[in-house]
Parts: C-alpha cells; sequence; structure tokens
C-alpha cells in the first residue's frame, strides 16, 4: 500500500478548479454533448476515472431529478475531493451558464421589441422546435425497447396532451406500472458474475485511490445521511420558509420558490421533459409569460454553457421582473432568477451526497430499474407532448381549445400560420435531423435566416 501511495498524485484544489471551470464553460450541446466533454476530460485525457466507473456514475444520475451531466460532475468531484470537490465541481458547472443566461434575460426584457430582435427570435423558435424533436427521437430509440413500452409512452402523451393530467402524476404512475409489470411478470437476468471483468491493472487515479484506502467517505453511514440530510434540507428550505415569514401569501417570490421546489423533485429524464410541465404551469396557470417567450426562453438556454435546466432561470427573471411589487423591476428579476436557481439546484447536491454510498444496492434492484425504465418510456411521450405544444405555437399565431368532457382539443386558426416560421422549421429540420449539423450551428444559421427575410422584407 505504501508503494501504491507513492505513486498517487491527487490533484490539487487549484487544479481542480481549472478542470471544473473549463468544463463549465465549454459545456455545450446538450447533456449528450457535455457529458462526451467530462468523458473526453476525465477519462481519456486526465485519468481521474476510468470508463467502467464513468458509466456507473452516469448510469446513477440517469436515475435522479435535475440535470444529469451537472450531477454526474458533483458525483466525480465528490469521489476525489469529498464534498468539498463535489460543490466546486457541481458549482462551476452552473455558474457560467447562469451569468450568460442573466445577461441575456435582462437584455431580452430591454430590447426584445427591436425588430432585428424579435426576428432573432423567431429563428431560435423553430431550431428550438426540431431540438426537441430530435430529442424525442433520441430518447425514444433508448427507451422503447418493446410494446409495453410504446403503450406507456402513447399513454403519457395522451394523457398530458389532451386531458392536461400534472407530470407528477404520469411518473409515478408509470413507475408504479412498471414496478407492477416486473413483479408479476419478472425477467430473469443472464448476469453472471464469472462474465464481470476484472482489470490487472487500476491506472485510473480514483482505481489507485480505492487500493489505497483513500475512499472512505463514500462508504454508506446513517449518522452521514442524516447530517448531509439536515444539512442542505435547511439550506434548501430557509429562503421558503423566510419568504413565507416576511412576504404575503401569493407574493410572486412565494409562488417561485414552492413551484420550482416541486420541479426539482419531479425532473425525472432531464430538462425537455420537465419543459412540457414547466411551460404547462408557467404560461397557462401562473401566467408569467406567454408560449412564444417560453420558447424565447429555450432557445436562449440552447446557446449558452451549463445544464439546459437553466432556462427555468429565464422564468424566474420574467415572472419576478413582472409581478414583483414596490421593486424595480430589473432587481426584481435579478432575485427572482437567483431564488430559482437556488431552489432548482440545492436539492441536486443532496441527491448526489446523499445517495452516492448506495449507488450499488439501487443498481443492482430490478425492480426499481423496470420502475425507471417505465418513467423513461413515459417521458417520451411527454417530451412528443412538448414539441406538438411547440410546433403549434411556432406555427399559428392563434390557437384555440374545445372541451369535450375532460378531453381538451388544441384547434389551430389555419388563418394565422406564420409561413416564415414554417419554412425555418423546415430548414432547420434539414441541417439537424439530416445534414447532422449540431445544435449551435443549427441555432445559429435559423437565426441569421431568419434576420435576412427580414431584412429583405
Amino acid at each position: 500500500m505504501e508503494e501504491n501511495s507513492e505513486q498517487i498524485m491527487i490533484p490539487s484544489y487549484k487544479e481542480a478548479f481549472k478542470i471544473w471551470l473549463k468544463i463549465g464553460m465549454l459545456s455545450f450541446g446538450g447533456p449528450a454533448g457535455q457529458i462526451a466533454m467530462m468523458h473526453r476530460t476525465l477519462v481519456e485525457e486526465k485519468k481521474w476515472i476510468d470508463e467502467a466507473r464513468f458509466l456507473h456514475a452516469l448510469n446513477y444520475c440517469m436515475l435522479l431529478p435535475g440535470p444529469e451531466a451537472q450531477q454526474l460532475a458533483t458525483y466525480i468531484g465528490w469521489l476525489v475531493h469529498k464534498t468539498a470537490g463535489g460543490l466546486l465541481a457541481g458549482l462551476l458547472f452552473i455558474l457560467p451558464g447562469a451569468l450568460v443566461m442573466l445577461g441575456l434575460s435582462i437584455i431580452y426584457v430591454l430590447y426584445s421589441d427591436l425588430p432585428i430582435i424579435d426576428a432573432a427570435f423567431l429563428g431560435i423558435k423553430a431550431a428550438v422546435l426540431v431540438i426537441v424533436v430530435e430529442a424525442v427521437i433520441r430518447i425514444g430509440k433508448r427507451a422503447i425497447t418493446s410494446n409495453w413500452m410504446l403503450a406507456i409512452s402513447a399513454i403519457a402523451f395522451i394523457a398530458i396532451f389532451f386531458f392536461s393530467i400534472s407530470f407528477p402524476i404520469i411518473i409515478a404512475v408509470a413507475a408504479l406500472a412498471g414496478f407492477a409489470a416486473n413483479t408479476l411478470y419478472p425477467v430473469e437476468t443472464k448476469t453472471d458474475p464469472e462474465e464481470i471483468i476484472t482489470r490487472e491493472k487500476k491506472n485510473s487515479l480514483i482505481e489507485r485511490m480505492e487500493l489505497d484506502g483513500q475512499l472512505t467517505h463514500t462508504y454508506p453511514s446513517f449518522p452521514r445521511a442524516v447530517f448531509i440530510s439536515s444539512i442542505f434540507l435547511m439550506l434548501w428550505f430557509c429562503p421558503i420558509v423566510l419568504l413565507f415569514l416576511f412576504t404575503e401569501y401569493g407574493n410572486v417570490f412565494v409562488q417561485q420558490s414552492l413551484f420550482f421546489s416541486k420541479l426539482a423533485i419531479v425532473t425525472f429524464g432531464g430538462a425537455y421533459a420537465v419543459l412540457a410541465y414547466m411551460a404547462q404551469q408557467a404560461v397557462d396557470v401562473f401566467n408569467w409569460l406567454s408560449a412564444q417567450e417560453m420558447l424565447d426562453g429555450l432557445g436562449l438556454a440552447e446557446t449558452t454553457p451549463g445544464p439546459l435546466i437553466l432556462v427555468t432561470q429565464f422564468v424566474g427573471f420574467l415572472s419576478a421582473y413582472r409581478y414583483a411589487i414596490g421593486m424595480d423591476p430589473i432587481l426584481a428579476g435579478v432575485l427572482g432568477s437567483g431564488l430559482v436557481l437556488w431552489v432548482t439546484f440545492t436539492p441536486c447536491f443532496l441527491w448526489i451526497f446523499l445517495g452516492a454510498p448506495y449507488i450499488e444496492r439501487l443498481r443492482k434492484n430490478l425492480s426499481i430499474a423496470a420502475a425507471l425504465s417505465a418513467i423513461t418510456a413515459a417521458v417520451v411521450g411527454v417530451v412528443l407532448n412538448l414539441a406538438v405544444w411547440f410546433g403549434l405555437h411556432v406555427s399559428f399565431s392563434e390557437i384555440k381549445y374545445e372541451t369535450i368532457y375532460y378531453l381538451i382539443l388544441p384547434i389551430p386558426d389555419f388563418e394565422t400560420i406564420n409561413i416564415v416560421s414554417v419554412g425555418l422549421t423546415v430548414l432547420a429540420g434539414i441541417l439537424l435531423l439530416f445534414l447532422k449539423q449540431g445544435v449551435l450551428k443549427t441555432l445559429c444559421i435559423c437565426t441569421l435566416a431568419s434576420i435576412m427575410v427580414m431584412i429583405a422584407s
């Protein structure tokens, strides 16, 4: 062990800061691009973590509510530098994008009425619609593995699109269905312990730390679990309690703290899945912003580094900017933006620091795995709902809703169709789905095309 100890060079906090800051500033391309960048940096270049353990951590983060890429960064930072390292990695993954999004939100409310800005956002909306369609295809290929999963996905789409059933209810029912199906018709695993590959040499930093006994902080401990839960629950709920005590009930900040806290618990399936629920509530229930502005916010989030769920920050800024009473609108927007960030991401750290030591038990439970597979299938239907919802609002200026008993039918006014928007959507589809040009390039081309159309007309 002494020989191993001499060979281990644990990176300093200064070095870790530089690496996590680089990842945070260059984490474009949504979860897939962000995870690929972390893999290249941490597995291939720095050799902090090996392939198997990286995928093991990723699988765990995929089970959690919240942005999986940010949680993966937190998890790996925690492995290397304990809780302080997890906080460092997770915060640096968020902060660069959050600062950019705050600046873009301020620019949006001050200058969105300018024709050139309006034209730019028209192009962004068209691209975002195709980005969501691409997400449906990508998630669907992974999740729809049987007719049973296809049925769950279809039922989820019908439930949220035609009956406006709440996203948390859909997720809960899907989980119960998956759990019950596995209980009644268990699937036998073909995994044999003898098939597990053991490497003769352990070359990654974390593996060598494990051999040297330096990963004791990853062992499950009930006292530690109670301590972590107490600290992070207090951090999470203290601002909410203070808002309840010192502001009026119904205040926009109180509404934000409660709604986005609930959102942080039910965001299974990533940002695209929760956007449907957030759009439904923020647009139709709270009336904080319009459907078009929701699309604008998603477009801005697509162009910034960091997790896509930063679109919640845009919603927080606009809602506080418009509805905070007795306060400068910009200051209110900044406070609302910060509050939403706090209640959105504080739980993400809790899930990692509390649950990571128990990852093996969770991963080996087939019933839980079946429930989570059913949730992923339901997410496909929810994201499809988001694509259709966005498509209607991008293409038509007016949409009426007819209610037949409990069935809600959206009926677009075909006289209000936006030909330019439809054309830009087709362009975005060709670029992203057929020419595989990538999200950022597609957004830029569609934005420039929209501006050129505006200038020409």
